[in-house]
């Protein structure tokens, strides 16, 4: 397969979303549409990806930070439109573009390298990527000729009640020689319902300056599955949750219970690990080898070494690094944290902006105290030391080697190794307490 560069169009305002935020940066298993997209062309052997922006581009510019080379199209007068603004872009290239839309986030990357090949091995001026649907419903309709050849492609709205019994349907993915596509889109008009500029109107105008165009049908659907509305995202949400399921089950991971595990895209997890029921894992976390996490556990952009133990019913926040052998008990919430090796968080605690050292115990009940109303502050608790339950350290404070904190304690100072910090008031018992304030009610009760 030769050399391709690829053109996302992502310049759509994506009305039926009735959203803010541009369609395509609307997540997908925790990664936004048009990145699944990038992913796809990219690792297909593009030499180079460029992305189409209009509505909303501002947000999606800054969403990739000069990361890809942007396209501009200021009016959005249709996709046929829309690859004529790439022409500076692509000037004195000729090879071959592959053009596709930044809605279409289940395509894999096999299915644009297919088309490639297809596109080299025929000779074709244009190769379309088509599916064939139970319910076509309104995608655009692939018009063949009695020999089975390619004519044409027409929406759903310019469709006769005839055209539109046809199955096959256009996925708005298609492979151009970048020279005669160029040279036959000035013939595109806009004599439709939309009055807009169709990029698959190019295919009978190469088809009528003498050129070959072919295609290819997916095999899988669902591949070419569109999102135009949060229906269609949240089924393009259960396909890419399930794919991501089946991989890493296939890498070694036990899902108690694959339904009520949600793992993202961009999650990595070591063989021998154990996903309890309920357990949701963002971002771009990764989890070691042999480790048990659930149930209701809520984990994102966070590191977990070997062998861990998380949960139930905790939420490892973003900055946090647990090191190997770590446990984080039930109903323990840790952010932006550092712990050692073997170190233990059982229950009921909050560590946020600490570095814990190893051999840690952590009591129930304990708070670092992080935040002063201003900013955040840090807490250390340094190897080996011993937190008792119901503790406040207030940051910034360090707890030493091998110190210990007595229970109900509030350390606002530092504790040196090896030391005792009790830092709680006296207990004081006043003796027959409970008989005078039952005297002083009745007293009441009578005077009323």
């Amino acid at each position: 397969m030769g050399p391709f560069i690829g053109l996302i169009l992502a310049a759509g305002l994506g009305k039926r979303m009735r959203s803010a935020l541009p369609k395509v940066l609307h997540e997908v298993a925790g990664v936004p549409m048009v990145d699944h997209v990038f992913r796809t062309v990219r690792d297909a052997g593009a030499k180079k990806v460029l992305v189409l922006v209009g509505h909303g581009g501002e947000r999606i510019e800054e969403h990739f930070r000069a990361n890809v080379e942007i396209v501009w199209q200021k009016e959005q007068l249709g996709t046929g439109h829309a690859v004529m603004c790439a022409a500076d872009a692509l000037s004195g290239y000729d090879g071959a573009v592959v053009v596709v839309p930044g809605d279409v986030p289940l395509l894999q990357a096999s299915s644009i390298r297919h088309l490639v090949e297809q596109h080299e091995k025929s000779g074709s001026a244009a190769t379309m990527l088509t599916m064939v649907l139970s319910d076509p419903a309104a995608y655009g309709r692939v018009v063949r000729d009695g020999a089975g050849r390619v004519t044409g492609v027409v929406e759903f709205k310019d469709a006769s009640d005839e055209i539109r019994t046809v199955r096959e349907v256009n996925t708005g993915v298609f492979c151009f020689s970048t020279r005669l596509l160029f040279e036959a889109l000035p013939h595109v008009t806009n004599d439709n319902q939309q009055g807009e500029y169709y990029l698959p109107d190019v295919i009978p105008v190469l088809i009528s300056r003498g050129h070959a165009v072919s295609a290819l049908t997916l095999s899988d659907p669902l591949e070419g599955m569109g999102v135009n509305s949060r229906v269609e995202l949240a089924s393009a949400e259960r396909v890419m949750r399930d794919r991501k399921r089946w991989e890493v089950m296939d890498s070694g991971v036990t899902l108690v219970d694959p339904g009520s595990t949600f793992i993202d895209m961009d999650v990595r997890i070591g063989r021998d690990t154990v996903i309890l029921p309920f357990t949701i894992i963002q971002g771009s976390t990764s989890i070691g080898e042999s480790c048990s996490v659930g149930p209701y556990v809520n984990i994102r952009d966070a590191v977990v070494g070997d062998g861990c133990k998380i949960g139930p019913f905790s939420f490892i926040r973003p900055g946090t690094v647990l090191a190997d052998s770590v446990k984080v008990g039930d109903f323990v919430e840790v952010k932006n944290a550092k712990i050692a090796t073997g170190s233990k968080v059982p229950h009921l605690t909050y560590v946020g902006d600490a570095i814990i050292g190893s051999g840690v115990n952590v009591g129930a009940g304990t708070i670092t105290c992080n935040y002063d109303g201003y900013k955040k502050h840090t807490t250390v608790i340094e190897d080996g030391a011993f937190i008792g339950a119901n503790s406040n350290l207030v940051a910034p404070v360090t707890v030493g080697r091998e110190a210990y904190v007595a229970t109900g304690s509030t350390v606002t100072t530092d504790v040196p190794p090896g030391s005792l910090a009790i830092a709680r008031a006296r207990q004081e018992n006043k003796e027959g307490w409970v008989a005078k304030l039952k005297a002083t009610r009745a007293a009441r009760e009578e005077n009323r």
